[in-house]
């Protein structure tokens, strides 16, 4: 009669990297089994898994970097039906205490997953939201390029010659692009007149391109936003850019989030105390995704612009002695609770939830 041994039950730790990621494996009450490194391709990968499952059955898995380095190795994991648990890299307290290498990193990612403090559900990156992160990319930076490109211009136009600063003086943006990129600068090149007129040609040719590219990636973007979430920016003060910067913060998978209250959370729109003495007040989370904070920000200012109920609101907080600043943390906590309710059911049409209280 064969003997039948049972499988103990391991949890697995992977501190990620570029060309290799680090395993480590403990079982289920923290003991070290084994370390290795595997290459980050496929092969690598499913080494990396027949290596896991040597030692036991596999509970889950902690990865550094679901979001980097592990986002592909994520993805394999949770193809072959493992549990993949997002950690954080260790704080400099626990650094200091422990040391730092990638055997000891893959180890602590292991018994965060074990003992509870890790567990976060990485972003799949399967869908359409990681589509719309990808372009958005290049959008971000095309913008950022162009913005330094216009800057340039206007900082060579006022250390040039006083023949092509006065000529160049007082004109929009627009114009001075058209104008500078249909110029034609004649002389030598050791002349500075003739010197800044090639560069600022060559700058606003430089800003045109840029700003064809930003039209392209919001022509890409604008249909697929659109699709992923039609209701969301329906929403007031919402566009493309600022429902594309929430979506790209939930994931692919928004129901990873446990409540509207963890999606504030991760905007850095959740109220904590801030209170000393005889002051009795909250302040907003510092920490989270400053990119969403800033997309709550950017929403809060149009519609205390525009949205005759967030002025109505504005206007009633004013009188009861509130600051402008804890208005805006209150409308951003408002923004994220609304918004929470598009993105886990977004083909629901709901009214929305700001409202004068």
């Amino acid at each position: 009669m064969a003997e039948q041994t049972d499988q103990i039950a391991v949890v697995g730790g992977i501190d990620t990297h570029t060309d290799f990621h680090q395993a480590a494996v403990i079982d289920s009450i923290g003991r070290h089994l084994a370390t290795e490194a595997f290459p980050t391709d496929p092969d690598g990968y499913r080494q990396l898994l027949e290596w896991l499952h040597s030692h036991g059955d596999v509970m889950a898995v902690g990865v550094e970097g679901t979001g980097a380095y592990g986002a592909e190795l994520a993805r394999f994991l949770r193809g072959n039906q493992v549990t993949v648990v997002d950690v954080d890299r260790p704080d400099r307290r626990a650094r200091r205490a422990n040391g730092k290498s990638d055997p000891v990193d893959a180890y602590a990612a292991a018994t965060a997953v074990l003992s509870g403090r890790a567990g976060g559900t990485p972003k799949t990156r399967d869908g359409i939201v990681e589509a719309i992160r990808s372009l958005r990319v290049v959008r971000r930076s095309a913008v950022k390029s162009r913005t330094q490109t216009i800057n340039q211009i206007r900082g060579l136009i006022i250390t040039a010659p006083a023949q092509v600063r006065e000529r160049l003086r007082g004109l929009s943006t627009t114009a001075l692009i058209t104008h500078l990129s249909r110029s034609r600068p004649t002389g030598e090149l050791d002349d500075p007149a003739r010197a800044v007129r090639t560069a600022l040609r060559r700058l606003a040719r430089r800003y045109q391109y840029l700003s064809e590219e930003i039209n392209d990636a919001n022509a890409e973007l604008r249909p697929l936003v659109a699709q992923a979430a039609p209701d969301l920016v329906a929403l007031p003060g919402l566009g493309t850019e600022t429902a594309a910067q929430f979506l790209i913060t939930a994931g692919d998978n928004p129901d990873r989030l446990r409540s509207e209250a963890s999606f504030a959370h991760l905007c850095a729109a959740a109220p904590i105390p801030a209170s000393s003495g005889r002051t009795n007040r909250h302040r907003l989370n510092r920490g989270g995704d400053r990119q969403a904070n800033n997309a709550l920000h950017t929403i809060a200012l149009v519609r205390m612009r525009w949205d005759p109920r967030t002025q109505n609101y504005v206007a009633k907080r004013t009188a009861e002695g509130m600051s402008k600043k804890d208005i805006l943390r209150c409308l951003k906590r408002f923004i994220a609770r609304e918004v929470y309710k598009h993105l886990t059911r977004p083909a629901t049409t709901q009214k929305p939830l700001l409202q004068t209280a």
